[in-house]
């Protein structure tokens, strides 16, 4: 079966669901993931025993997902490493009671979301390689946790696409939603260094929702968005560029990229973080719905804030240890 079959798409959604329960032999011996800080890259014993830790945080865990999208890989040279040419991508959230610790951070007792953006490699009913791009930031948050500044934006659990139908079962080789989004995408390279109208903005619908993790957050229409990010964005990182995408699909209005967008921290403080100079590597998918007149409507960002300011030298998760009761005591 190929990601282009409706029965693959079915069966790729229960091994991920599989996983969540706990049936971690549905990873390849020889899988590997990479994570969202503080978590990075592991073999198929780490990605089972992150799982693991998951669940046992979360011992109710519930997968949730809001837009499920399958197909043909499109290439992109820029991104060198490891690249399958079909994925399967999915953005949703992980519910459940909170328990246990996960990643340090102390559990609530109450019902909490792990919102993520995903992208998998799926073959022979196992899986054999994953991008989780989770919003560990946003899981502090719910726990009142967070150690640093607040975001811009609005904070909290993203909604689902409007009118649903980001669980597509049907494929279609409709792929005119990614050229409209890459075409997009190039459009704000074109940024000259000083007027945002140098960036066309035409792509977008006239008040699309922009749903970012992380310590970025929500905002609504161009005035929002460009307010509550892409100013604060720019100022900081006046050389930002597309470093690649690991993954690039498109089905019927729904399209998703995910890559690194490579930076250099030499503008103004981002998030509360006075410039640092240095270059940095911000880990990002793309998630998009496009409307009937094929503008985009709604775009979801899963990102890496945390590894995003662990390369700024800040160590998030120390100080969220030491926000909690438990500090470091020594310099090692």
């Amino acid at each position: 079966m190929r990601p282009d079959d409706a029965d693959f798409r079915l069966q790729a959604m229960q091994r991920l669901n599989d996983l969540a329960r706990g049936q971690t032999d549905v990873i390849a011996h020889d899988a590997t993931a990479d994570a969202s800080q503080p978590f990075g890259q592991s073999d198929a014993a780490g990605y089972a025993t992150l799982m693991s830790d998951l669940r046992h945080a979360l011992p109710d865990l519930e997968r949730r997902d809001d837009i499920f999208l399958a197909g043909a890989n499109r290439d992109d040279a820029r991104w060198t490493a490891s690249r399958p040419a079909q994925m399967v991508a999915a953005t949703g959230a992980y519910v459940g009671t909170f328990r246990a610790p996960f990643a340090g951070i102390p559990p609530t007792n109450g019902v909490v979301t792990l919102t993520y953006g995903e992208a998998h490699h799926i073959e022979g009913g196992r899986i054999r390689q994953s991008w989780l791009v989770w919003d560990i930031a946003g899981l502090m948050m719910q726990a009142g946790c967070w150690p640093m500044a607040a975001p811009l934006g609005h904070a909290g659990l993203w909604p689902g696409p409007k009118g649903g139908q980001g669980l597509r079962m049907l494929p279609t080789d409709d792929t005119d939603s990614l050229d409209r989004v890459l075409a997009m995408h190039d459009a704000l390279h074109r940024f000259d260094g000083r007027d945002l109208n140098s960036m066309p903005m035409e792509a977008w619908a006239k008040d699309f929702m922009y749903y970012a993790a992380g310590n970025i957050g929500a905002s609504r229409g161009l005035s929002g968005f460009r307010a509550h990010h892409q100013i604060p964005f720019l100022r900081a990182f006046p050389d930002r560029v597309g470093a690649g995408h690991f993954v690039r699909l498109s089905d019927g209005p729904f399209a998703v990229t995910g890559g690194d967008v490579a930076l250099t921290h030499t503008g103004a403080d981002y998030m509360g973080i006075a410039a640092t100079g240095r270059k940095l590597r911000m880990r990002v998918m793309d998630f998009y719905r496009l409307d009937d007149d094929g503008k985009i409507a709604e775009n979801w960002l899963p990102n890496d804030t945390i590894g995003l300011m662990n390369q700024m030298g800040v160590d998030v998760m120390s100080r969220m240890r030491h926000l909690t009761g438990n500090p470091d005591t020594s310099l090692r």
